[in-house]
This record gives C-alpha cells, structure tokens and sequence, in this order.
C-alpha cells in the first residue's frame, strides 16, 4: 500500500489537531494542549472503490518559535492542508504567511487545501470574512478551498478524501 505524508499547517488554535483528531479518530475534544513541534497520526484512505492509500499526517504546530523546524517538518510532503480559523479575521491573513512561507521553503509544487475551520461558529457569531474573498484567495493560489467543523465532524473527511485524490492525480479540481 503506497503511504503519503500529509501536513497540516497553519496559525496557532485554529484547530489543526482537532481536525486531525475528528478525521482519525471520529472524536472531538474541546480542549487540547498546544502542539510542541510536531505530532504524527496515520489513517488508511479508500480513494476510490477497493483502493487506498496510507496518510502519515503531520499536525505542525503553529508557535512561531517553531518556525526554524519547518523545513524539516514539510520535507517529504505530498499535501498540505493549510488552516485558519473562521471566526478570527487575523488568523487568514497568519494562514497566507505559512502558504508563503511553505512555498518558499518546499523545493516542488504539492497540492493544497485551504480549509477555515470552525463553521459551527457562523450561525451564533455571523460570517467575519466573506466565503468569496477566501475562494478568490485560494484561486489565485492555486489551491482548493473548503470550510470544515472539526466540533461537528462537517467536509472534515472530504477535505483530506479531496486532497487525496489531488495527490494522487485522480482529483476533480486540479490542484
């Protein structure tokens, strides 16, 4: 079975373990320690019927006094899901620094999904930043773009299911 190495990047709480943790183990914890560095989780995929794929995902954590660890954490990637935070208008604009960033860094081009996460917060708070803005962002970026809930589970399998097929070069949205 082919394995990938996946990362997940972004600001600090905008939820990248949650996501992690409701993608791998289907369960959602309110609160989670702050990730030092980096932690690891693997997931078998189906991509398609009778064909799957190994993530190895890495959950980067977003303190910017790890910044000096990136290079080594994003070598070897095949994907990125690149996170901010749909209730906190300053995570986005944080959130395209570390697509700047990665791109500096990586020496190839990798697929990517731009995820804002929390949209079980926009019915008790409202929309703070316009879902067009962001999908003009990840166009002109290259990249696709999903809104996920870690809280309730929502797009979160999607989110790595289309970002799967991208890597893999079965994706509907060339990435």
């Amino acid at each position: 079975m082919e394995t990938h190495k996946v990362i997940i990047v972004g600001p600090s709480a905008v939820g990248k373990t949650s996501l992690l943790n409701r993608f791998v183990h289907d369960e959602f914890v309110l609160r989670y320690k702050m990730t030092i560095g980096v932690d690891f989780l693997t997931k078998i995929i189906e991509y398609q019927p009778s064909k799957s794929v190994k993530l190895h995902i890495w959950d980067i954590g977003g303190q910017e006094r790890f910044k000096f660890l990136h290079r080594s954490f994003y070598d070897g990637a095949a994907g990125a899901l690149i996170l901010f935070d749909l209730s906190r208008q300053h995570t986005f604009s944080s959130m395209k620094t570390w697509l700047s960033e990665m791109r500096n860094i990586m020496d190839k081009e990798i697929p990517k999904v731009i995820i804002g996460n929390k949209i079980d917060l926009i019915p008790e708070i409202g929309r703070i930043i316009e879902k067009s803005e962001v999908e003009n962002y990840a166009k002109s970026e290259n990249c696709f773009y999903m809104e996920t809930s870690a809280k309730t589970g929502e797009n979160v399998e999607k989110a790595f299911l289309e970002l799967t097929q991208c890597m893999l070069g079965n994706g509907k949205t060339k990435i």
